[in-house]
């Protein structure tokens, strides 16, 4: 069994767990952090895929910036659950701390104490490459313009409906 197999089913399972874990917590703030560990896992896939755009897409766009919006907005609609669920729960302080040390250890032991040991054969080397930003941006510019300008007129045509249907009558 190679590491990027067991890689892939340990990162199958965490995204499998999460998500079942998110949508049966009855704290949304719980859930939504749940989906955070879902968006992680699931770039975890994409990078044993070699799709590396598409993983840091994964992190930045989901796992970042709708995750935030999401918080933003439950704790704008929630915020006293927040110091009751912390209150209730104790031991889950104790418990970050404690995931925080080992993925810190984790992170210093591939740092300082590992190094790659198989050589990249030409079919991964060329999966890597595909999974590039200069080859995503090539064939999205060349061989499926079409598709992509079309995504665009409906986004705009999206954005002014929505402006369309927020305008005030007067």
């Amino acid at each position: 069994m190679s590491l990027q197999f067991i890689l892939f089913i340990l990162f199958g399972l965490i995204s499998a767990a999460s998500s079942v874990l998110m949508i049966t917590r009855k704290d949304v703030v719980v859930s939504a952090l749940f989906l955070v560990l879902n968006f992680a896992g699931l770039a975890g896939i994409y990078i044993t895929l070699n799709a590396q755009f598409i993983a840091v897409v994964q992190v930045i766009v989901y796992a970042g910036a709708i995750m935030v919006l999401f918080l933003f907005v439950i704790m704008l609609l929630r915020p006293e659950n927040e110091k009751k669920f912390l209150e209730a729960n104790p031991s889950i302080k104790i418990f970050a701390v404690i995931i925080g040390a080992v993925i810190f250890f984790q992170l210093v032991y591939l740092i300082f104490f590992s190094s790659a040991h198989n050589p990249v054969n030409a079919s991964v080397e060329a999966s890597i490459k595909a999974g590039t930003i200069e080859e995503i941006g090539k064939q999205l510019y060349t061989n499926y313009i079409l598709p992509f300008e079309a995504a665009g007129f409906l986004l705009l045509a999206a954005t002014i409906g929505a402006l369309v249907l927020a305008k005030k009558k007067f």
